[in-house]
């Protein structure tokens, strides 16, 4: 027993090492092992895989004496005899390999780690929900012109504001939000690659994923597609990412270098109002090639990429009236002469096309990436 316990240990520190980790999680930390991620992207990994990754596997060897418990986790490998507490994880030593199966069929997590390497594969408690909601805004899509409704109800119109008020002391009225995913997560490239991404092919994706013809869900993805598809704004490059994998990639390739940081905005309350904050402190990011990206609504991750040599990008911390602070970031664009001249920003802050920089805080599940240093 002692000997099949030394070699479970070994085998399970090999599996578990991969275990707790997303498929997005172990391809981050191969390509930006330097850079921490987000949360405006862990916030779209599969939860279920991130509460694995921090709770570890418990294992239960049933013997004579009442069972062997077997605890890896980050707190490393503990052995102890006892009584196995309830149901378990069942370790399968054979032929293809170690088979960790821990909780029902379904539920919870199976490694298999055999000839074809270390396979993660995590179930989902209940029916997953399919469709990511987001509340509908076409502020950061630069040749559209604002709606009546969009200027009076969109909160992300308050994150709008001139340049000349980035400074320490400044005051500004300011509402952030954070969009639920709605259980929609990030598929691999792979995943994604095998799905079909375009307005034509619009009703064999809604039979895919099982959305209604015609329901707000079909209509919202409906709507996705047709943005993704529509052109850039001249001087940028767009692309809408599918994947975790695309989205890093496009931005590398649009910034020159894989030496590259993504950051997004924090507030230390979960919700906030509507509410004055005063700058605390403002740091530029290096250069001014940027790449922001913004979540979509649809079936899965989807983010609205677009590339700019005429921005800039600055993290602000900010100290809301209610004593709640936050790190915000803001992204200014020095040339707007090809935007819609009746886009909400220029409603907004009463300026014309060209004349002044335009400025805006992001929410807190955008992200923008800038080149490292």
């Amino acid at each position: 027993m002692d000997r099949v316990l030394c070699l479970l240990s070994f085998l399970l520190l090999a599996a578990v090492g991969h275990a707790g980790l997303s498929p997005q999680l172990v391809y981050w930390h191969s390509v930006l092992p330097n850079t921490p991620m987000p949360s405006a992207i862990s916030d779209f990994i599969d939860p279920d895989v991130l509460a694995e990754e921090k709770s570890g596997v418990n294992v239960h060897v049933k013997g004579k004496s009442g069972g062997t418990t077997v605890n890896v986790g980050h707190g490393g490998v503990h052995v102890g005899t006892g009584k196995p507490g309830g149901g378990g994880t069942n370790v399968n030593v054979g032929h293809g390999g170690v088979h960790v199966g821990t909780g029902k069929p379904g539920r919870g997590t199976t490694v298999n780690v055999g000839h074809g390497g270390v396979n993660v594969n995590t179930g989902h408690k209940g029916k997953p929900r399919v469709v990511v909601t987001v509340p509908y805004s076409k502020d950061y899509i630069y040749n559209y012109a604002a709606t009546e409704t969009q200027i009076h109800d969109d909160p992300n119109v308050a994150l709008f504001f001139l340049e000349k008020e980035l400074r320490p002391g400044a005051k500004m009225n300011l509402h952030f939000t954070k969009t639920t995913s709605g259980g929609a997560s990030f598929l691999t490239q792979k995943e994604a690659d095998a799905i079909p991404f375009s307005s034509a092919k619009l009703r064999e994706i809604l039979d895919h994923f099982s959305v209604k013809p015609g329901s707000a869900e079909a209509e919202a993805m409906k709507t996705t597609l047709q943005e993704c598809e529509e052109p850039a704004v001249r001087g940028e490059r767009k692309y809408c990412a599918t994947s975790l994998e695309s989205m890093v990639e496009f931005s590398m390739s649009s910034l020159g270098t894989r030496d590259v940081m993504a950051v997004s905005t924090t507030v230390a309350k979960a919700v906030t109002p509507r509410q004055q904050y005063t700058v605390t402190g403002v740091k530029e990011q290096a250069g001014s090639n940027l790449v922001a990206c913004h979540p979509e609504a649809y079936a899965y991750a989807v983010f609205y990429c677009h590339a700019t040599a005429t921005s800039k990008a600055y993290t602000v911390g900010l100290l809301g009236a209610d004593g709640v602070g936050a790190e915000a970031v803001a992204v200014c664009h020095t040339d707007t002469r090809a935007w819609n001249p009746n886009h909400v920003a220029f409603k907004v802050l009463k300026v014309t096309p060209g004349s002044v920089p335009v400025c805006h805080f992001l929410p807190e599940d955008h992200v923008v990436w800038s080149r490292s240093g």
